[in-house]
């Protein structure tokens, strides 16, 4: 039976899909094979020897220390596309957000009706202060054009807005798949000169930290609306309340609201609600899943954040499943001591990436005799073997 620990309030239909003959899943585990996590933060978290894999129901994986999982031989998946329905609509509403007062108006709504009177003749009167400009025949900007900034993309051009979006990663299949309306842009200047609206979608690391501040907001159009849904690192808080201030950004809309942002005039804040739809959820949850049992059983690993992905059908037999160190001469040895055993290798994919610390093996073999695990696992640069019958 493997133990799947379930962290944050996570009540899906999918975790009914799992079989209940091979699978037990719930909130007191203390020894899990896996976990499937939301926002809780697993930084300061010692994790049992048995925990092979953590499951991220969302696309960020910042509460996670992968690299630390990496080094002990856990994968870490995350979610990607289930929850972009969910965000692309809230980014557009966002949008709607920044551009047209309608939290003021219904503000003002709120305060009429409790003052009473004629309040038809007084929305009549009062409407003009809360008005503002429409989507159509602006300009958006998307930064990250994956599956939530693509759908973005997509459904703003449909309304009539000019979108030109950026992302040095983009697949050349990935790009095929976007209208040909939509610009690619070369650059983030490009971005920047040519935005009335900015919006975020792409990952947090090191190099996209504060991505938004005082020398990029200086290239941007006077009075430019900056939505960011991603992560709340990417705009250095600061910055772009001084750029409202002065008027250089006209509204900021942010789902990562903090004790600066909140309340602060032109910001739009909104409580981390990206995902928080019915169906975001069931999505995530049944992604996740599916990626838990794939590598339990098959060893296969789908949408890991901190490994090679690698996949490869089973041929029948035993599967023997190495993480090992990306280093030189480990395929040769792990399988010199595969052979040594008298076992055939019927099927092999090897699979690294380079900058990864860790690299995956997978070999199909016709038999698993006893103590293959303790002589592949005694091989220097060996992080954990497993052996699925």
């Amino acid at each position: 039976m493997y133990k799947i620990k379930l962290l944050n309030n996570i009540k899906s239909s999918a975790l009914e899909t799992l079989d209940s003959a091979k699978y037990e899943a719930s909130k007191e585990e203390e020894n899990p094979n896996a976990i499937i996590v939301r926002s809780a933060k697993l930084h300061d978290e010692e994790f049992n020897p048995e925990l092979l894999c953590i499951a991220r129901a969302g696309a960020g994986y910042n509460n996670i220390p992968v690299d630390r999982c990496a080094d002990n031989g856990i994968i870490v998946f995350n979610t990607p596309g289930a929850n972009s329905e969910a965000v692309k609509e809230l980014a557009l509403c966002a949008m709607l957000l920044t551009t047209r007062d309608i939290l003021g108006g219904l503000d003002w709504i709120k305060t009429a009706a409790s003052e009473g009177g004629d309040i038809p003749a007084r929305v009549e009167k009062e409407k003009a202060r809360f008005t503002g400009p429409e989507l159509m025949g602006k300009t958006l900007g998307v930064i990250g054009l994956g599956a939530i900034g693509a759908k973005l993309a997509q459904a703003s051009g449909a309304l009539g807005m000019t979108v030109y979006g950026y992302d040095p990663y983009l697949s050349d299949e990935s790009a095929r798949k976007l209208s040909p309306d939509i610009i690619l842009a070369d650059d983030l200047d490009t971005i920047y000169k040519n935005a009335d609206f900015i919006s975020l979608h792409l990952p947090y690391r090191e190099s996209t930290h504060h991505i938004i501040n005082k020398e990029s907001i200086a290239k941007m159009k006077k009075g430019v609306r900056v939505i960011n849904l991603a992560r709340a690192e990417l705009v250095c808080d600061d910055d772009i309340l001084e750029a409202l201030a002065s008027g250089d950004v006209s509204h900021y809309a942010t789902d990562f609201p903090n004790v600066k942002t909140a309340g602060a005039p032109g910001v739009i804040a909104i409580p981390h609600l990206g995902a928080s739809t019915p169906e975001s959820e069931e999505k995530c949850v049944s992604m996740a899943c599916s990626e838990i049992v794939e590598y339990i059983e098959n060893g296969n690993i789908v949408n890991s954040v901190n490994m090679p992905n690698a996949y490869a059908p089973r041929s029948g037999g035993p599967r023997i499943c190495v993480i090992h160190d990306n280093a030189p001469e480990m395929t040769s040895k792990i399988t010199d001591a595969v052979s040594s055993l008298g076992v055939n290798i019927d099927n092999t994919v090897c699979a690294c990436i380079e900058g990864r610390i860790k690299s995956y093996m997978v070999m199909d073999v016709d038999a698993s005799p006893d103590g293959i695990e303790d002589s592949i696992g005694k091989i220097d640069g060996v992080t954990k073997v497993r052996v699925i019958v």
